[in-house]
Order: C-alpha cells, then structure tokens, then sequence
C-alpha cells in the first residue's frame, strides 16, 4: 500500500527513521487515555455522591485498560459491554483481528495471585460467552457470517498501584458449544 497505514480511522504515512504510524497513533492513545483517567479522577472528586462499589469501578477500569491495550496490539474494537435482551450478561469486548472476529472477555485483578485471572473463565462462563457469540454473529451482515473466523480471548489486566499489567490470552477455549446455524 505504498507506506500508507490504517491506525484506528486516521491514516499516517511511513515517515524517515520511526514509522510515523507507531509514534503518531500511539502518543494519540497515550493522549486519550490520559485524558479519560483524568475526567474519571475529576468526577470520582467532584461528581454526585452515590458512588459505585470498589469492584465495579475496579472492573471498569479494567475494562478501559483492556480497550487500549487491544488497540496498542492493533485490534480494532468494534463494540464495548455488548447486551442482547434474550440472554443474561455481556461480551466485554468485541474486536477484529485481522479477518479474525475476537470475543474478548477482561479479567481484572489488583494483585497477582498463584491462579492467573483468565482461569476464572469457566465451562458456564464459557458457554453463556458463546451465547451471546451466536446472537452477536447472526446480527452481522450474511456475507460477514458466513465468513468471520470466531476467536474467544481473554486479556488479564493488573492494576499494580499506578502500573498497569495486561496480558492477552489468545483462543482460550474451544467453541464446542455452537449451536447450529451459525
């Protein structure tokens, strides 16, 4: 493509030395990111005063910290806290990668323990994430369904203090849970 690199929707040509696309669309991220934990300082200190619980607000920044570090590794995320109203719970995240379609579910801790965090994904966890896969999938477009290669990862993100620790655990399990059609 003659030096010419997608990165999120913005275009940045291979420039001398340091590719333009690492150093502009990653201080771009350093940036947005930056600029989201500061509006969520601000509002931790000056917003209404019911507040969520510590291990939703935990989760949440998990969350964020997992988006990013999809981005960094060059997924494109199509979709955050995907619901459907048939079934219960969500997908975490949904991201493209390459031709790949990934259901990535986030895992957050705050310390590291003897069991990584992605061992928390379950048989019933698994089958409630291919679920919700399945509804996910039929609502694309048929020339994309009949097509996308599914994947099911699981990033594991730490919050060290102020160090941040993710780890991406590609096709974690298997998806012999499908049910036909799909």
């Amino acid at each position: 493509m003659n030096g010419l690199y997608l990165v999120g929707t913005v275009k940045y040509r291979r420039g001398r030395g340091v590719e333009a696309r690492y150093s502009a669309g990653m201080m771009w991220l350093r940036a947005e990111r930056a600029a989201v934990l500061w509006v969520g300082r601000l509002a931790e200190r000056y917003g209404s005063r019911r507040r969520l619980p510590r291990h939703l607000r935990v989760g949440m920044r998990g969350e964020m910290e997992a988006l990013y570090y999809l981005r960094r590794e060059g997924f494109t995320v199509v979709e955050r806290r995907w619901r459907t109203p048939e079934l219960n719970g969500d997908l975490d995240l949904i991201a493209w990668d390459g031709e790949t379609l990934c259901f990535v579910e986030v895992k957050t801790r705050t310390a590291r323990d003897n069991k990584p965090a992605k061992s928390a994904v379950d048989g019933s966890k698994q089958r409630m994430l291919v679920r919700m896969s399945v509804a996910y999938v039929r609502s694309l477009p048929r020339a994309v369904r009949e097509t996308a290669l599914r994947r099911y990862d699981v990033v594991s993100v730490y919050l060290l203090g102020e160090k941040v620790e993710c780890e991406l655990a590609r096709d974690v399990f298997e998806d012999t849970f499908r049910t036909g059609g799909v």
